[in-house]
């Protein structure tokens, strides 16, 4: 699937810095940026149109055109948001899919309607969004008082699964389902909605977990939900806070500090674990498919 946008010049100097981290090696003409973010290619053009290719492409695009302002429906829209902001819901997220070091984190909360002043108060909305000192603070807080189920996928089992059958989309429609439908199934409050943040179209993503012996129906699929829904937002800072507390295990175990994400950084400490403990090291502690991986150890001598 290709889709080509075009955005305002805040919005594209936005994706350019969003994308950087993600862009890929290769020289094209008349384009500033071309990146992978997961099943989506993002080539940025000098003309200022946009194109996204890949299976999730329509998702990405949209949530780009919604943040530069586009809609032919945006009372419509409002509506929409308020209706599934102000229910009783349930919804998950994840992180670290974007990050070499440490795991990937699924959470699924339920979050009552009369729980809304309560996270409201703490300030709750996409773990993105807010900053890691806080989320240490506020998370606790959260999990006292919200049900949830997390999942915690270690690097060597997600290099063990990774494979051209098995994307990362598919590791996290796994993932999700099985909190969801855990957490669905222990629920005896009532709930009006079931919630993903969508990174991939409905059918697909029912395709992806196909397999599975349980799988958790009646889903509502949106773009942006951690800025929609309180349960998809209270969801996405207890997978951050877990994956915080992971990391620093990790970073304690190597008695080396990690860095986030996968940056150069990244790839200067990923030759220091080389050295010191083998390059085995990084299939239990990194994501094996990243650009780092080759990287790292291209300039290491064996």
């Amino acid at each position: 699937m290709n889709i080509v946008i075009k955005v305002s010049d805040e919005t594209r100097e936005k994706m350019i810095k969003y994308y950087t981290p993600k862009k890929r090696d290769k020289v094209i003409p008349y384009v500033v940026l071309q990146a992978q973010d997961e099943d989506t290619v993002i080539t940025i053009y000098e003309s200022g149109k946009i194109m996204f290719q890949g299976s999730s492409a329509d998702v990405d695009a949209t949530m780009w055109k919604e943040m530069d302002g586009q809609s032919n429906e945006t009372n419509k829209s409002k509506d929409n948001d308020d209706k599934y902001y102000y229910s009783s819901s349930i919804g998950s997220d994840e992180v670290g899919t974007g990050d070499y070091f440490g795991p990937i984190i699924v959470t699924s909360c339920y979050v009552n309607k009369n729980n809304i002043p309560f996270l409201e108060s703490l300030g709750i909305k996409d773990s993105k969004k807010i900053d890691d000192e806080k989320i240490l603070k506020i998370a606790p807080e959260i999990i006292k008082k919200i049900p949830y189920r997390s999942i915690i996928l270690s690097n060597k089992e997600y290099n063990e699964k990774y494979n051209n059958s098995y994307n990362i989309n598919k590791i996290k429609a796994i993932m999700h389902n099985k909190v969801l439908y855990q957490l669905v199934s222990e629920t005896k409050d009532p709930y009006d909605y079931i919630i993903v943040d969508e990174f991939a179209r409905e059918q697909r993503y029912y395709d992806y977990i196909k397999e599975s012996p349980l799988i958790q129906k009646g889903i509502t699929f949106m773009t942006k939900a951690e800025d929609k829904n309180l349960a998809v937002a209270s969801a996405s800072v207890i997978s951050r806070y877990i994956f915080l507390k992971e990391f620093d295990k990790l970073s304690d175990s190597l008695n080396i500090p990690l860095p986030k994400g996968a940056g150069s950084n990244v790839d200067q400490i990923g030759m220091e674990i080389v050295e010191k403990y083998g390059k085995e090291k990084l299939n239990e502690i990194a994501k094996l498919n990243f650009k780092n991986t080759e990287r790292i150890l291209k300039t290491c001598i064996f």
